[in-house]
């Protein structure tokens, strides 16, 4: 599909998810490239960062509106130490936001608590680790495909130990990393349905729409239209018929 009919498609979505490779350069000028055409015609935009963690949604809005500098900014929503990626790949974008009063909206479960499940499960949270994340009552853990992948995920990276319980802890920590970007993304449509939410994040957290946007779908109607798009997609990627509506190649 020609790049202009997609974007046409993309722009009828109420959320576009633009997955990326968080060190690729190529797809960081993707999403940019995708956001300036998507803003050219006029309707509302909202930028959703899964690099940025809730707590700091008030300096995403202060730096919008010209209060605090780049440099503030980044201080601020502690990047380094809560995202760490070269700020450069991000810094065309949310320039571009600035430019274009183009509100940005913090996704992320903040370090602290994802730790804490990671560790000692969902079960461990005290009352006042809720303020940030979704009660446990909203926490999905019955997709069994998505906890196969992910184990798989973890199991490589712990070749040799026996993890059975951390393996369940570690899934429940990425449910929760998913759950908590989903609610904030459901509830900014609620208060802003006139926006077309594009969503950055990690590519990890939409393939196969079981991540984010299912969780998504379950707390808004189902007349609301979701569009992944993988940036830069592998050969793997394109082989998979249910990742995605959409390939970019930038």
């Amino acid at each position: 599909m020609q790049p202009t009919t997609a974007l046409r498609a993309w722009q009828r979505s109420t959320i576009l998810y633009l997955g990326e490779t968080h060190d690729n350069p190529a797809d960081h000028q993707a999403q940019l490239a995708i956001l300036q055409a998507l803003h050219r015609p006029g309707r509302p935009l909202a930028i959703a960062l899964e690099m940025i963690q809730r707590p700091y949604q008030g300096a995403l809005d202060a730096y919008i509106a010209g209060e605090i500098t780049e440099m503030e900014l980044l201080e601020q929503t502690e990047y380094a130490q809560r995202w760490g990626f070269p700020w450069g790949l991000y810094a065309p974008i949310f320039r571009f936001a600035k430019e274009h009063g183009i509100p940005l909206v913090a996704l992320n479960t903040p370090t602290e608590i994802t730790r804490q499940v990671a560790r000692s499960g969902l079960e461990s949270l005290r009352a006042e680790d809720f303020q940030y994340i979704p009660p446990l009552a909203e926490i999905d853990l019955s997709n069994r495909r998505y906890r196969d992948r992910l184990a798989k995920i973890f199991e490589a990276a712990h070749t040799g130990r026996s993890q059975s319980l951390n393996v369940e802890f570690f899934y429940q920590a990425q449910v929760l990393w998913d759950e908590t970007m989903a609610a904030t993304i459901a509830e900014h449509h609620r208060q802003y349905p006139e926006r077309l939410i594009v969503v950055l994040a990690g590519r990890a957290h939409l393939h196969h729409g079981d991540g984010i946007p299912q969780r998504v779908q379950r707390r808004l109607p189902a007349s609301r239209q979701q569009t992944i798009v993988l940036l830069n997609p592998t050969p793997a990627e394109k082989a998979t018929p249910d990742i995605a509506d959409w390939f970019w190649q930038h």
